[in-house]
């Protein structure tokens, strides 16, 4: 089993930055990471995502504003966010797919960030 803990949420004003952590108990360099959101209302929704190889991939929304990093060694996953808009705010999880033995998908608690106006 995999356990993933998010944390670096908050209130924030808009055009500030947040940056979320997420540490695993165990990560592999095969592992898929992302991150989500969900804000009130609203279905859950990719916001970034990154490769075994480092490759990212960004919601439209917030490309140019946030960055997704891992750091395999550490087993932390990392979203910089900047420039934040309100419509940023949502509860944001992180996610790791295995595909090996078999596909797995594992989240996290979540973690709330508020951005004011």
């Amino acid at each position: 089993q995999v356990q993933l803990v998010e944390s670096g949420g908050g209130v924030v004003r808009a055009g500030g930055s947040l940056r979320l952590s997420c540490a695993v108990s165990r990560m592999l360099v095969t592992d898929v990471m992302g991150w989500y959101r969900q804000a009130p209302g609203k279905q859950l929704e990719l916001v970034a995502s990154i490769t075994t190889d480092g490759t990212t991939a960004y919601e439209d929304l917030v490309k140019d504003r946030f960055t997704i990093y891992r750091d395999n060694a550490k087993n932390m996953l990392t979203l910089q966010m900047d420039n934040l808009k309100p419509e940023d705010t949502a509860v944001y999880y992180c996610n790791l797919r295995r595909d090996w033995p078999a596909r797995n998908l594992y989240w996290g608690q979540g973690t709330q960030v508020t951005v004011s106006s």
